[in-house]
């Protein structure tokens, strides 16, 4: 596949070396000079220029393109793209920040395929780091809404019990189960929970302490292992 990239700074770089360690085709696009060198010297095409400018995406080779990142630090810049690759029929990427409110996530996120919080995986990173091993942050769904995988305990109130008896707080759900060591996938209503089984669960904020205490315990340390880029 084909992906414009616009920002050559640490998300966008990052973002394109994964896309291409993948075998995908990868153009970026960037007006700061420093940084367009910088990913010269990492063998990406660049386009020096204005992301938010339709000419410059052009040359950039939109209108091949199957998808557009707009992941600098500018939301206008960001989001100007965007909408010059829905106009070509890109599917589409906006970056926003961490610190914009709530309804503002939800206003953009109408008008594009995906919206990203980089600043927040990364805090899920080192949260994780810092919290260590029953659970672990998976995702940030929205201001107020994470997947965590959490791992049963010998402290479980729920060791032993199965999934069709499990009873999480209003606010939260079971998005997949996992034996130990074997991969995670729909959960039945008939897998019972043992130590060292793991659970993926989606919740609101508020009920995510009253999560862990059902499924890892009171006296489990709760952790998170590693976590978003």
């Amino acid at each position: 596949m084909r992906f414009v990239i616009i920002g050559a700074g640490r998300v966008g770089l990052r973002t394109a070396r994964v896309l291409r360690e993948e075998g995908h085709d990868v153009v970026l696009v960037e007006r700061d000079l420093q940084k367009a060198k910088r990913a010269r010297n990492d063998d990406f095409e660049v386009i020096e220029g204005d992301g938010s400018r339709e000419e410059v995406l052009e040359q950039a080779g939109l209108g091949t393109a199957d998808a557009i990142g707009g992941l600098t630090g500018d939301l206008n810049v960001n989001f100007a793209a965007c909408m010059v690759g829905k106009h070509h029929g890109c599917r589409t990427i906006l970056r926003i920040d961490e610190d914009y409110r709530e309804d503002i996530y939800r206003k953009f996120a109408s008008d594009v395929d995906e919206v990203v919080y980089p600043e927040r995986l990364g805090a899920i990173g080192a949260k994780n780091a810092l919290l260590g091993g029953n659970i672990r942050a998976i995702a940030d769904i929205a201001q107020n809404l994470q997947v965590v995988e959490l791992t049963i305990t010998e402290d479980s109130p729920m060791k032993g019990y199965s999934v069709s008896e499990l009873e999480l707080p209003a606010n939260s759900r079971i998005l997949a189960f996992g034996k130990r060591d074997e991969p995670m996938g729909i959960p039945l209503p008939d897998d019972s929970l043992q130590v060292g089984d793991r659970v993926a669960v989606l919740a609101d904020f508020e009920v995510l302490e009253d999560v862990r205490r059902i499924l890892v315990g009171d006296r489990s340390r709760a952790t998170a292992e590693a976590g978003g880029a």
